[in-house]
Formats: structure tokens, sequence, C-alpha cells
């Protein structure tokens, strides 16, 4: 699969493409949003990140997969008004060997470097994530606190 920018602009998750970073907004378990800068590597309907396992997305995304991305800049400021609904699927085995390498081609420095340095360094598990379309009939979308 051709990880680089979509040339036919007619994927999903193409309005990611046109920025360097993504901000990514996850939900606390009472449907707060939260939202982080991270790198996304885009392929048609497919994207991937990595974060690692104990960071406050990874444990927001275990109660809900659901997210919302928008092209930012690396504090995860919004640029533009573009904004996908996805799915977050935590990966592992072959997929997530995949996701990894795509990430360190598109990312040389941040995430063919640095990350995998410093997650080793502090000895933290580097997890990678599958964003898919958001299924609107999903049961994962969150819900108002009770």
């Amino acid at each position: 699969m051709n990880w680089r920018r979509s040339q036919s602009g007619t994927g999903y998750f193409d309005p990611l493409t046109a920025s360097k970073y993504t901000s990514l907004t996850t939900y606390k378990r009472d449907g707060t949003p939260v939202a982080t800068a991270v790198n996304v590597v885009v392929g048609g309907d497919i994207a991937y990140f990595r974060t690692w396992s104990t960071s406050g997305k990874a444990k927001r995304l275990r109660h809900t997969t659901r997210v919302e991305l928008r092209p930012s800049g690396p504090r995860g400021k919004p640029k533009g008004d573009a904004k996908v609904s996805a799915i977050a699927i935590l990966l592992d085995g072959e997929e997530s060997r995949k996701a990894a390498a795509a990430l360190a081609r598109q990312h040389r420095i941040v995430h063919g470097i640095v990350v995998p340095r410093l997650h080793q360094r502090r000895g933290w598990t580097t997890q990678q994530y599958r964003l898919d379309p958001l299924n609107i009939t999903s049961s994962d979308v969150p819900t108002e606190p009770s």
C-alpha cells in the first residue's frame, strides 16, 4: 500500500494529509474530550498512529475507541475545518509491525529514531493503533454521563 499523500483525494482520511501533525481527540469516561497531537500515516481508508501503553490517550482508548481527528500544528491546535471521525483499534503482531514501519518511513526522524529509542530507554511499551472510518451505528460512541 502506498503510504504517501493520496493523489486521488478520495480516501476517507485524506483531509489529514494536509498537515504533518494531527489533533487526536479521545474521550474520558464522562464523555469529556481530550485532544493531543500525534503523527498519522494515511493509506486510503486506513490510517495509523502510535503512543505508549501508559499514556493518557491509551488509557482513554481502552474504554472508548471513538476518536476525532483534525489537521493541526505540533501542539495540537487545529488547522482549518476538516474533521474526521474514526474508531481506533489496538494492533498486535504483523499488522502492528507494518504500522510501525509505515510511521518510521513517513516520519523518519521522529518515528524512525526518536520515539523507539525514547520508549525503550524509559521502559515503555509502544502501541500502534489502526484508525477505521467510524460506523455511525457503532455502540462505541460516548454517551451522556448518568
